[in-house]
This record gives structure tokens, sequence and C-alpha cells, in this order.
């Protein structure tokens, strides 16, 4: 059996793991977290039966204690996150919480010795040196969760660095991909929720129609495979059936291909090295219904600006890569409330790191005060947009 710690169980990628676990009949689940879906939370305790769980604040967890009554350790806010990923006893640690809250549980579980699977874009996009320190010291594992990041490790198994030419992230373009910047300005979160192939949470269904999701991903890539960011290319693939490439020196291109299903990058983390039958249908590749058609393009710097500040970002390094992603995700916060238009969340963000002086070799404190200093910048800026 394999010890689980679950951190953000009650999110779409938590959910899914749960499933899979339930699925592979192989797996303890010894902790569980949740910010406000407590009814949820308190349903999956009785399910999985772990030792602790996780709620953001006191009050949740007075609920949550009358809710499940005595037999359950409830744990609160940051705290209880970094106590219950560096459980001693845990195997794994999935962390598939939101935002740059999920950057110190995920330096808690490496700095204890445990593989950390990870789900959390924020996490090395602030905070990649850091997490990639603290897993060479302790000689645990990351183990990439998106699917981009999952398809490039799996391509990568049993080939040598030194023939890896540059890798390759797919990106379905979002509901906006054939739209001008003109005509999506004044888009609503409806249109901005409606992703074609994927169904996921509200503020990553935002990031992809902005394509900000794979600029996130070209940073994460740049510390999960220590590659420089002139090797990481991104493609425009609407079908969302090849999850990445690498492409090798002698001009080989190696690909995974599967239908757009998490459950299936989910499960590699949870059984890696080992591979188990999943609950995926496979692909066909008939001509019939069902049948395959796949283009590529590369995206377009006009339409998808927050892909360049992404990559500006990961130049600058320090605390912009923080400052991107705070930024970032207050101003998508700010879109999904109807105060700014969907057109103003890239410029709200290159305005705030035009701002910002990067901090070198940030630590974790620093991290956090840029984070911050970033979601108050937007904040200020947004009511010169609003006004």
């Amino acid at each position: 059996m394999k010890r689980l710690v679950l951190l953000g169980s009650t999110g779409s990628v938590g959910r899914q793991t749960l499933e899979v676990a339930a699925h592979l009949g192989e797996v303890e689940v010894v902790a569980l977290s949740t910010r406000r879906n407590i009814d949820l939370l308190a349903a999956q305790a009785a399910r999985w039966r772990p030792e602790a769980v996780v709620v953001e604040d006191r009050d949740a967890a007075a609920r949550l204690r009358a809710e499940i009554g005595a037999g359950l350790r409830v744990l609160e806010g940051a705290g209880g996150l970094a106590e219950v990923a560096a459980l001693p006893h845990a195997d794994l640690v999935l962390v598939a919480v939101v935002g740059v809250a999920g950057l110190a549980p995920t330096l808690a579980a490496l700095g204890a010795g445990t593989d950390v699977a990870l789900a959390t874009k924020e996490a090395l996009v602030a905070g990649g040196a850091l997490v990639t320190a603290a897993a060479a010291r302790a000689g645990a594992a990351i183990l990439p969760v998106d699917s981009e990041h999952s398809a490039i490790f799996q391509c990568l198994a049993g080939i040598a660095r030194e023939v890896v030419r540059r890798i390759i992230l797919t990106a379905s373009g979002g509901p906006f991909r054939d739209r001008t910047p003109v005509s999506v300005y004044g888009a609503t979160p409806e249109e901005a929720l409606s992703h074609p192939t994927w169904k996921m949470g509200k503020k990553i269904s935002v990031d992809s129609a902005t394509l900000m999701n794979k600029g996130f991903e070209v940073i994460e890539a740049r510390w999960l495979f220590d590659l420089p960011p002139e090797r990481i290319d991104v493609v425009i693939h609407p079908q969302s059936l090849v999850h990445g490439m690498v492409e090798l020196t002698d001009g080989s291109l190696l690909a995974q291909v599967a239908p757009p299903d998490m459950r299936l990058p989910i499960q590699y983390a949870l059984t890696h090295p080992r591979r188990r039958e999943s609950l995926m249908s496979p692909l066909r590749w008939d001509g019939g219904e069902g049948g395959v058609t796949m283009t590529f393009a590369r995206p377009d710097p006009g339409r998808f600006p927050a892909l360049g500040l992404a990559y500006g970002a990961l130049a600058a390094g320090g605390t912009m890569p923080a400052v991107l992603n705070g930024a970032n995700e207050a101003a998508v916060q700010l879109f999904l409330e109807r105060r700014i238009p969907f057109g103003e969340i890239a410029a709200l963000v290159r305005r705030t790191m035009d701002a910002h002086r990067p901090v070198p070799s940030p630590d974790l404190d620093e991290i956090l005060v840029a984070d911050a200093w970033a979601r108050e910048a937007v904040s200020r800026f947004g009511v010169e947009v609003r006004g």
C-alpha cells in the first residue's frame, strides 16, 4: 500500500486522485485538505478514514469537528498543511492546492525526504530554485501531475539528457484561439470558462484562455527538466491528444499521446515507475466516429501576450516569477468578479512586472512578500482600469 497525503482533495485534481486511488486499490490515504468545501471533505474523510485533515481556519475546523465527531485530527491553515506534508510515514504527498499556498507544504514534504507529486504550478513558478534544491538535498523525487509535464517525464524515461535538443509543450489554445485580441477584449467569464477540451477549475480555465497557464508550464519545465528557456517551446494543438514532445539531437521526435483525461497523469504519479490498467477509454484511430485528426501551429504573440510575459519573468529570475504568478492570480480574480475586462488581465500583469525590482536568489519569505506585493499592486492598478 502506498501511503498518500493529498493536499487539495476537494478540487478537480483532488477528486480525480481519489477516484484513481479507489480504482487502484493500493493507496492508503493518511491526510486530506480543503480550503472551504467542508461538506465534501467530511464525506471524503468518512470514505477514506485518514488520520488527519486540514482546513483553512478555526471556524472551518470547529464546523468539521462538529460534523465528524472525535477520532480524527483536524488541523488548520498553512501550519496544518506543512505538518501533514511532513508526516514521516507518508510515501507520497500530492500537492493540488490552489496558488502559492502550495509552495510551503511542497518544501515541507521534500524536507522530510518524501516524494512529491506536484499538481500546483505555482510551487515551481514562484519557488523553482528552492523546490529543486530541497529535492536534491533530500534525494526525493518530484513527479509532475500536469498532463504536459507528465508527458515530457514519460518521454524522457531512459533518454540521456545530452541527446535532448528541446522539449515541446502543447496548448489547446483555449476558447479564444481563433479570435483576435480586439474581439475578446470584453469577453465574459462564461466565455472564458468554456474550455473546448478540458474540464478544469475556474482559475486554470481562464489561464488557458490567456495562455498564461502555458507560460507557467514553461517555467515549471525549466526547473523540472533543467533546461534553459530557449530549449522549451510551445505549440497550439487544439485536439489536446499530444500532451508533450521531446526532440532529440538526431531529429527524432518522441511524443506522449492520449485522450485529454487527467486521471492518466495522476495515476502515473501514484504508480511510478509501474503502469497499471487505468479508468481512461483508449484512443480510437479508425476513420469512423471518434477518428483522429491532429493539427499544430505556433502561438500568436499578439493574441497571447501572457506567454511572452512568462518567458520574460523566467529571464529576469529572482522574485519576478513570483510576481508574475501573484499578479496573474489577482487579475484573474478581478476578471471573474467582472471588475476588469478579459483583455486587461495580461496588461495588469505586465504593468505589475514593470514596477517590480526582482530580488535575486530569494528565500521563502521573500517569495511570499513578492507575491503579496504583486497582488496589492494589481488591486491598485485595477482601480485605475475600472475608474
